[in-house]
C-alpha cells in the first residue's frame, strides 16, 4: 500500500493531488523551486523539498533531483501531475529504478504515445514531410508535451521557417524536447476528447467525451462533459478509437485521447499519457475521483468491469492572470483575494496574498459547475464567476462570463475558431457606471467623521478613477444628512458597502480597497491622485515590455536606422513559458534598440523606439 506520495509538480495540480491523498490518509511531499518556496503547494504538503541549482523555469524538469527528494523525504510513490515531466519515459523509469511506485502509465506506453509523431504512426497516420502551397493552412506542433506550447498556424509558405524556429524554441523551453512536426490544420473543427482509465488486469474504461473547443493560443479555456451535440454514432466511434489506442500500447492509468471533429468525422490528434487539466468535469459527471483511482491502479487494484454511469453536465472555466484584450498578455502581482460562491468547485494553487510571478503558467484556478442539464450548468458557472471575489492583477474573468453567455456557445455551435471571431466583442469594456461613485462614497465615509460637512453649501467633492484605461470623475457632497450625489439616493454608505437607489431600484455595491486599487463588485478601479505628479513623456513610438521576461530573439537583420512597417515583429519575449511577440506600433524608423537575446527585462522597460513616419522630416 502507498503511504506517502511526492508530487513532481507545482501549483494547482499539486494541491489537487494532495487533497485526495489527505482524504485517503496518504502523507504528501512537495518539491519546489526557489521562486516557489512559499507557494501554496509547499504550504499544504506534509513535507517540502527544495530543488537546488536550476533556474525557476527549469527546476521541475530536473528528474534526478526529484527522485532524490522522494527518497530523502521517505516517499514511496511519485505522481507527476501534468506538464513538466509527466510524459517523460526516462523520468518514469528513474522513479521505478529507485524502488518507488510510479503513479502513471508504463514508460513504454509513454514512449509510444507521448511523441505525437510516433502516436500518429501507431494510429496509421503520417505527418506532412514537405509542405507545399496546396497543403496550407498547416499546423506546426511540438512532438512532446501539450498545453498549446510549441504550436503555430501557418497560412503562407513564407511564414513556415519562422514558425518552425519559434515552435522549436518554445517546445524546448517547456518540455526539454525541441522536436516539432507539421500536419494539416482543420478549420472550424471542434476539439473533442475521451478520458480513459485502464488497470493492470486488462480493463479499459472510456469515461465519456469532453468538448474543449474554446481555446486561446491552442490552449483550452473552457471545457465541458459530455461534448454537446455529438451524434450518438460518432460519440461511440470516438470512444472505441480511444480504447483501441489504449490497448495498442498496453496502457495503464489515466489518459486522454484527443480528436478534432469536423463535418461529422473524427480526426485523431494525440494521446496524452497523463491526467488532464480538465479532468474535474469528468469526475463531476461520473461521480468519481480520478486521482484516487490512479493511486488504486498503481497499487494493483482492479477496476470494475464497467465504468459508472454518467449523470448531468459539467463545465470548467480556467481563470488566467492575463489581459485578453491586449494579446492575452500575462499579468503579475499580488492576488489579494480569490473566492467563488458555494456550490462551485474551485481548484487553485494560490492563496489570498500570494504573488503571481513570471516563471510559470498564468492559470490561477479552475472553476467547475455541475448540474442536471447543460443550460443549468452554464448559468451556475457564469453567475458564480460574475459574483466571485477576484482581487489582484487583470484576469480573463469577464471574458469567461461573456463566453459562457454567448449565443453561439450557449447553443453548442462553437468551434476552435470561437475567439478569433468573437474576441473583440467579448473584451469590449462594460464597467458598471455606478462603480466609481460607490468607490468614492465608501472612501468618503471615514472622512465625514472629521469635519467634512459645512453649514453653508459648498462645491461638491470629486474623485477620479481609472477603469480599463478610461478616466472617470465623480462628484458627491457631505450634508447634515450624510453623503449625497446627483441623480441617485444614497441609502447607505460605509467603507465596505454602499447602497444606491437609482430610479426607484436599490443596488448594493461591495467595496474593497488595497492601496490605490479598488474593487466594486466585479469592477476593478485605480484611484487617481488628486494632484498627480508630473511625469516625463516617453518618446512617441516607444515599445515597453508588457511583462517581466526574457528576450529570446530579435528579428533577423534588425538594427537602428532600419525602416519598419506597422505590425512588423521586432522581438520576442518569453514569460510564463510562452513566447510573446513585440511588434512595431506604427510604420517608421527604428531609432533605438535596447533589447538583446538573453536579456532579462522588467515590466515597463524600454525595448525599442520606432519614430513614426509623420514625425520625420520630409
Amino acid at each position: 500500500m502507498i503511504t506517502s506520495v511526492l508530487v513532481a509538480n507545482r501549483g494547482e495540480i499539486a494541491c489537487r493531488i494532495f487533497r485526495t491523498c489527505g482524504e485517503l490518509g496518504i502523507r504528501t511531499v512537495a518539491v519546489h523551486s526557489d521562486a516557489d518556496e512559499n507557494a501554496l503547494h509547499t504550504r499544504v504538503a506534509d513535507a517540502a523539498v527544495r530543488l537546488p541549482g536550476a533556474a525557476p523555469a527549469e527546476t521541475y524538469l530536473r528528474g534526478e533531483l526529484i527522485v532524490k527528494a522522494a527518497l530523502d523525504a521517505g516517499a514511496d510513490a511519485v505522481h507527476p501531475g501534468y506538464g513538466f515531466l509527466s510524459e517523460n519515459a526516462g523520468f518514469a523509469r528513474a522513479v521505478t529504478d529507485a524502488g518507488l511506485v510510479w503513479i502513471g502509465p508504463p514508460p513504454e506506453a509513454i514512449e509510444a504515445m507521448a511523441s505525437k509523431t510516433r502516436a500518429k504512426k501507431l494510429m496509421g497516420l503520417e505527418p506532412l514531410a514537405a509542405v507545399t502551397a496546396g497543403d496550407l493552412p498547416v499546423l506546426v506542433k511540438a512532438a512532446a508535451g501539450g498545453g498549446g506550447r510549441g504550436m503555430r498556424i501557418v497560412r503562407e509558405l513564407a511564414e513556415l521557417d519562422a514558425a518552425l524556429t519559434a515552435a522549436r524554441a518554445e517546445a524546448l523551453s517547456a518540455f526539454g524536447d525541441g522536436e516539432v512536426f507539421v500536419e494539416p490544420y482543420v478549420e472550424g473543427g471542434r476539439h473533442v476528447e475521451v478520458q480513459i482509465l485502464a488497470d493492470t488486469h486488462g480493463t479499459v474504461w472510456a469515461l465519456g467525451t469532453r468538448d474543449c473547443s474554446l481555446q486561446r493560443r491552442h490552449q483550452k479555456v473552457i471545457e465541458e462533459a459530455p461534448a454537446p451535440g455529438l451524434a450518438p454514432e460518432l460519440a461511440a466511434e470516438i470512444g472505441e478509437l480511444a480504447v483501441r489506442a489504449a490497448r495498442a500500447v498496453d496502457y495503464v492509468g489515466a489518459g486522454t485521447v484527443e480528436f478534432l471533429v469536423a463535418d461529422g468525422r473524427a480526426h485523431f490528434l494525440e494521446m496524452n499519457t497523463r491526467l488532464q487539466v480538465e479532468h474535474p468535469v469528468t469526475e463531476a459527471v461520473f461521480g468519481i475521483d480520478l486521482v484516487a483511482l490512479q493511486i488504486q491502479v498503481a497499487e494493483g487494484a482492479a477496476l470494475d468491469s464497467d465504468p459508472p454511469r454518467a449523470r448531468g453536465h459539467a463545465i470548467e472555466a480556467r481563470l488566467y492572470a492575463e489581459d485578453p484584450a491586449h494579446d492575452w498578455t500575462p499579468q503579475t502581482g499580488t492576488l489579494h483575494r480569490l473566492a467563488v460562491p458555494d456550490g462551485i468547485r474551485l481548484d487553485t494553487g494560490y492563496g489570498d496574498g500570494d504573488s503571481i510571478g513570471v516563471h510559470y503558467d498564468a492559470m490561477l484556478a479552475k472553476a467547475v459547475a455541475h448540474a442536471p442539464t447543460r443550460a443549468e450548468a452554464l448559468r451556475a458557472l457564469a453567475g458564480a464567476l460574475e459574483r466571485a471575489a477576484l482581487h489582484g492583477p487583470v484576469t480573463n474573468r469577464d471574458l469567461l462570463v461573456r463566453s459562457l453567455r454567448h449565443p453561439e456557445f450557449a447553443g453548442a455551435r462553437m468551434d476552435t475558431g470561437f475567439y478569433e471571431r468573437h474576441l473583440a466583442e467579448l473584451t469590449t469594456p462594460a464597467p458598471d457606471p455606478y462603480a466609481p461613485l460607490a468607490a468614492a462614497l465608501a472612501d468618503a465615509h471615514g472622512r465625514s467623521r472629521f469635519g467634512g460637512w459645512r453649514n453653508l453649501a459648498s462645491r461638491p467633492q470629486s474623485k477620479r478613477y481609472l477603469i480599463d484605461g478610461t478616466e472617470h470623475e465623480v462628484h458627491y457632497r457631505h450634508t447634515r444628512d450624510g453623503l449625497s450625489a446627483d441623480g441617485v439616493r444614497v441609502v447607505h454608505a460605509d467603507a465596505r458597502l454602499v447602497v444606491l437607489e437609482v430610479d426607484g431600484v436599490r443596488r448594493k455595491f461591495e467595496v474593497t480597497r488595497y492601496a490605490d486599487q479598488v474593487y466594486v463588485n466585479a469592477t476593478a478601479l485605480t484611484a487617481l491622485p488628486r494632484f498627480p505628479d508630473p511625469v516625463a513623456d516617453r518618446a512617441p513610438g516607444s515599445l515597453l515590455a508588457p511583462m517581466p521576461g526574457t528576450v529570446v530573439r530579435v528579428a533577423e537583420g534588425l538594427a537602428e536606422g532600419a525602416r519598419v512597417e506597422a505590425g512588423r515583429p521586432l522581438l520576442w519575449l518569453e514569460a510564463m513559458k510562452m513566447e510573446h511577440k513585440i511588434s512595431a506600433p506604427t510604420a517608421g524608423t527604428l531609432t533605438a534598440l535596447h533589447a538583446a537575446p538573453g536579456q532579462q527585462v522588467e515590466v515597463g522597460a524600454l525595448l525599442a523606439v520606432v519614430e513614426p513616419l509623420e514625425r520625420q522630416d520630409p
